[in-house]
């Protein structure tokens, strides 16, 4: 006899699931409506489908020049590699099949939510993991937390992760619209938006052009201060007209001759949003500080190695290495950035700028 009655096994009423919220359209198109992306694991074929367009899926991370890192960094069973941007944990991932068994990895990020999740995923790997919401700068304090003298490597990808720049209330993206918020850890008491409204014209200028060399620095700077006297600018949609309008492009025309173009061309807004960036999180002066301990935290015979993705990065990283050749810190370093191949190109763009350099530590 079935004594079905509409009710749980416990005679309670049925728990009902709560209803995804719906979107208009076949497809979604918002960050947050694309549900199956942030759960890509179980979507393999979507994940390969989008993979083969040259797309990452929203809320995930694709790892650049990850074979180029390991051969050059030569991770091997026992030692200690820290990552000092974790992030996703892409590169970490490769490190750890290599430093098994006896290694450890210590992992560094300033962005806790990330930061828990990729604890969640490599907590199931069989070796140590340490965590630590630390900015790449602060990694002697984690060694010191750690109790041990130094580490075998240390890496650091200093470009900004897909999930921090797909979600559009990080305000790091200019494609959607979201709060200028642009802080890789929100503990950051100034946003994006907080600068744009308080720095002066000489200031933005400056910054625009040495950041990120944006051709047309006066004309923007000289837009905002005057924009921002009658009305704040707290959204990026709002920092991108001001930019098209200071450059004299047509959004919708722009967007036209895209979609007829058979290659990609820069944004207009891209470099005045990669400046931006860089200032709200000081990424040129913790990137300094890293170079600056970062022998100190080798052992003999580690090795560091540093994927950067403009040229300012590139330059303070190069001339970093070269000096600590030369004055006998480092024993060799790499003579050329390797970048990536065109087949890495294809399959994930944004790898397009990435230049990784590497230094060694002599050996007793």
């Amino acid at each position: 006899m079935n004594d079905f009655d509409g009710t749980g096994n416990d005679g309670q009423p049925p728990v009902k699931r709560p209803r995804r919220p719906r979107y208009s359209g076949t497809h979604p198109k918002s960050f947050q409506q694309k549900y199956k992306e942030h759960n890509i694991s179980a979507y393999p074929e979507l994940k390969a489908h989008l993979l083969a367009k040259g797309k990452t899926p929203a809320g995930s991370h694709i790892p650049v020049l990850t074979e180029e890192v390991i051969e050059c960094l030569k991770p091997r069973s026992n030692e200690i590699v820290v990552d000092c941007t974790v992030g996703y944990g892409g590169h970490a991932s490769e490190f750890i099949k290599h430093i098994k068994p006896g290694g450890k990895l210590i992992a560094l990020d300033i962005d806790s939510i990330e930061l828990e999740r990729t604890r969640g995923r490599l907590s199931k790997e069989n070796i140590p993991v340490s965590f630590y919401r630390s900015n790449f700068a602060g990694i002697g304090k984690a060694l010191k937390k750690e109790n041990i003298d130094g580490c075998d490597i240390i890496f650091a990808d200093l470009g900004v992760s897909s999930m921090q720049i797909d979600n559009p209330q990080r305000g790091m993206s200019y494609k959607n619209d979201g709060p200028l918020d642009m802080r890789m850890d929100d503990r950051l008491r100034q946003t994006g938006a907080d600068l744009l409204n308080s720095l002066s014209e000489e200031q933005l200028s400056k910054a625009f052009r040495e950041l990120a060399n944006e051709p047309n620095h006066q004309e923007i700077a000289h837009r905002i201060v005057t924009q921002r006297s009658a009305q704040a600018i707290t959204q990026t949609s709002q920092l991108v007209e001001l930019i098209f309008d200071a450059k004299d492009i047509n959004l919708a025309n722009w967007k036209k001759q895209q979609r007829n173009s058979k290659s990609d061309s820069l944004h207009p807004a891209a470099l005045v949003f990669q400046a931006l960036r860089i200032l709200v999180n000081d990424e040129l002066g913790c990137l300094i500080e890293l170079l600056r301990v970062a022998p100190y935290c080798l052992r003999p015979g580690g090795r560091i190695g540093i994927i950067s993705f403009h040229s300012g990065e590139d330059r303070i990283v190069k001339h970093s290495f070269r000096d600590g050749v030369r004055n006998g810190i480092y024993q060799s370093a790499a003579k050329d950035p390797i970048v990536p191949q065109r087949e890495e190109i294809n399959s994930n763009p944004r790898s397009a700028s990435a230049k990784f350099r590497w230094a060694a530590v002599k050996p007793l």
